[in-house]
């Protein structure tokens, strides 16, 4: 079925906010809240353990060896208050098993979500899985009193709910995002991972320190059901089916896109050519940078509040404070990079592939030099949370910077693209929680942590290394599918082909 062009309703949405940033800012809640019913274990997970019992649970051999070999920090003067012991004595293999299953749902339905987005519905894909995410939640407690292995399969739902928003989100950014807005629209999306993980991290301590870990559940998950209304109401698949819409945004849009009015989306997508995309050079740049930035951004996200409680003393209020307040520097700090970026690309200052390559610089290098400096400064708390802040600030580059690339190099096959890179990345999320349970089984020290941050370093050196190399922000010639070369010269010579400055520089040097 081809889209068919709604009239535009009396400039709805056009005469107040233009109707591709009410899907920006719906998209960034929806990431919101997929990132914050993730994260929102992590926090409660604090609030739940038996901390007494399983601090009991270690042999009197292996603790006198631990603390001969390194001391614990000391907490502050009112961390004491509380050692906030919950009902389930879960050991810190289980618990790492808990967090990563997540990502074996998270795993293995990101590709078939994404050719379903691309081929029926990116919107309805958004909302099923927003909608799983919510259910999953709400019956996440009684899943805890009943076993652990209930657990499981509850974080394996939410992961596969949550595997499949951001090749949806790319599927819709590509019909919705004129490409010199392209940066910002999609750090406005993506960065709402940031904002959603700075709301559950402080409302989970909030809810955890005063109504108890149920709260945690049952109060984000119902909160999320408003956006599930709001999403269908406002949101189409394409500027051509959105009735609440200027005219004049309408034609903004799908003729800075080469799409005309709606022709551009009558015709079929071509299959993806599958040998091509594996042989593409720009394509692995992307796809060893999202493995590793992947490794130090779950490093971060799930690992941290673990860290703060077990090395650095932090009770659970302040626990949820001083790791949620990163994210949200990240979040003005991706919106401040993005907008830069693409400013400096519209003057044709620099190319999208700079633009890129230095997004993802800073993401990687920024929080490697601060994991490295963590490894060496003990138990120095304020420095230590300093250090965090900068590192998961930093982050945010990818966002405007590798998330984005996908779109630049491939925007027929975004979604696909996306889903392939975020399937291996995945991988990461599976294996920080098991690798830091294990490394961390009765030696809970900085010691081991060092070990940690070691091999996180490693992974940001590769990722810096091949993404500087390989990666590139131009429309790869396979995007137009299997097509010999001819009939993709005729289509491009149809297409209108000064989309921006920088395809107008691209357009005025090429040899006739």
């Amino acid at each position: 079925m081809g889209d068919q062009t709604v009239p535009a309703k009396g400039n709805v949405l056009g005469s107040l906010v233009p109707a591709r940033y009410v899907l920006a800012v719906l998209g960034s809640i929806a990431m919101a809240i997929i990132y914050g019913l993730k994260v929102n274990l992590s926090v409660a997970m604090v609030a739940m353990l038996n901390h007494t019992a399983l601090a009991h649970g270690s042999t009197p051999a292996e603790a006198k060896e631990h603390v001969d070999a390194e001391p614990v920090c000391q907490g502050s003067s009112n961390s004491t208050e509380a050692v906030e012991d919950g009902p389930f004595v879960w050991s810190e293999p289980v618990q790492g098993m808990i967090l990563s299953c997540y990502f074996w749902g998270y795993l293995v339905s990101q590709v078939p979500g994404a050719r379903v987005a691309e081929s029926f519905s990116a919107r309805w894909v958004m909302f099923f899985s927003v909608l799983i995410n919510v259910v999953c939640t709400l019956l996440t407690p009684v899943a805890a009193k009943l076993h652990y292995v209930a657990m499981i399969v509850m974080r394996i739902g939410e992961g596969i709910g949550g595997g499949v928003t951001f090749p949806a989100m790319h599927v819709m950014l590509a019909s919705w995002a004129p490409p010199n807005e392209r940066s910002v629209m999609s750090a406005i999306v993506y960065a709402g991972t940031a904002l959603g993980t700075v709301i559950s991290m402080l409302m989970a301590g909030v809810l955890a320190g005063t109504l108890g870990w149920e709260s945690v559940f049952y109060v984000m998950g119902g909160l999320s059901c408003l956006w599930m209304v709001l999403w269908l109401w406002l949101v189409q698949d394409t500027p051509s089916k959105q009735p609440l819409i200027s005219q004049e945004e309408r034609d903004l849009i799908t003729t800075s896109l080469g799409s005309g009015s709606s022709s551009g989306h009558n015709e079929p997508k071509p299959p993806v050519p599958w040998r091509k995309v594996f042989t593409s050079a720009p394509f692995y740049g992307i796809l060893i940078a999202h493995v590793c930035n992947n490794w130090g951004w779950y490093m971060l996200l799930i690992e941290l509040p673990f860290y703060m409680k077990q090395v650095l003393q932090f009770n659970i209020k302040e626990n949820a404070v001083v790791t949620a307040i990163p994210f949200l520097t990240m979040w003005f700090f991706s919106m401040a990079l993005s907008k830069t970026l693409d400013a400096l690309r519209s003057r044709g200052k620099i190319t999208t592939t700079i633009a890129r390559k230095t997004a993802t610089f800073i993401a990687s290098a920024v929080p490697m030099v601060c994991l490295l400096a963590l490894c060496y400064i003990g138990c120095q708390r304020g420095l230590a949370v300093s250090l965090m802040t900068i590192g998961i600030t930093a982050i945010g580059g990818m966002f405007c910077g590798l998330l984005s690339n996908h779109i630049d190099i491939a925007p027929n096959y975004a979604g696909t693209l996306m889903a392939i890179t975020n399937t291996a990345a995945t991988l990461s999320g599976i294996i920080v929680p098991i690798f830091v349970g294990q490394i961390t089984h009765g030696n809970q020290t900085i010691g081991a942590w060092r070990v940690i941050f070691f091999v996180t370093i490693a992974l940001y050196v590769v990722e810096i290394i091949a993404y500087l190399l390989l990666a590139s922000g131009e429309e790869q010639p396979w995007n137009k599918g299997d097509k010999p070369a001819s009939s993709i010269e005729a289509a491009e010579a149809e297409a209108t082909p000064l989309n921006t400055k920088e395809s107008k520089q691209n357009y005025n040097g090429q040899e006739q």
